[in-house]
């Protein structure tokens, strides 16, 4: 969030995408999933190798683990601060799920493609949030961090 109380931008250049990737640790999957064939699953399973330590959200899977990344029925039940939360939920669902993003916190909003819905988009940009909206964060993060690697 910005603090000096002007509005962050909807990211959309490399070199911004860029340095939230490298500047984030903790990621909330929202609608992390179990099947491999859903991007709810492959693209954690490729943050995880990248080294961000990840923290699942599908309350039909809470208390258990997908990927060896423990899943809570809600964002709000993750106790340490999140830096970014990435969702993979249909676009309708979007405003609960930033509703309860503002409550727990965060710093930026990222919605998959096929998620992306604009109100909640210009909403949380107008609050001063980092926004990436339409990009996928497996995509980037390849294409940008490239052989970077955030363990160690």
């Amino acid at each position: 969030m910005n603090l000096e109380g002007g509005e962050m931008p909807i990211i959309e250049q490399d070199i911004e995408i860029y340095n939230i990737l490298k500047g984030s640790r903790r990621v909330a999957v929202i609608g992390l999933s179990p099947d491999p064939l859903k991007a709810g699953h492959y693209v954690p399973k490729t943050l995880k190798e990248k080294g961000f330590e990840l923290y699942g959200v599908n309350p039909k899977y809470e208390g258990q683990e997908i990927l060896g990344i423990k899943v809570y029925g809600s964002l709000g039940k993750i106790e340490p601060e999140i830096d970014v939360v990435v969702v993979f939920r249909p676009s309708k669902e979007m405003p609960e799920i930033a509703r309860e993003a503002l409550l727990k916190g965060f710093k930026t909003f990222w919605m998959q493609p096929g998620t992306v819905n604009e109100e909640v988009k210009e909403d949380l940009d107008r609050k001063g949030f980092n926004v990436i909206a339409g990009r996928c964060m497996k995509i980037e993060s390849e294409r940008l961090l490239k052989d970077e690697s955030k363990k160690g």
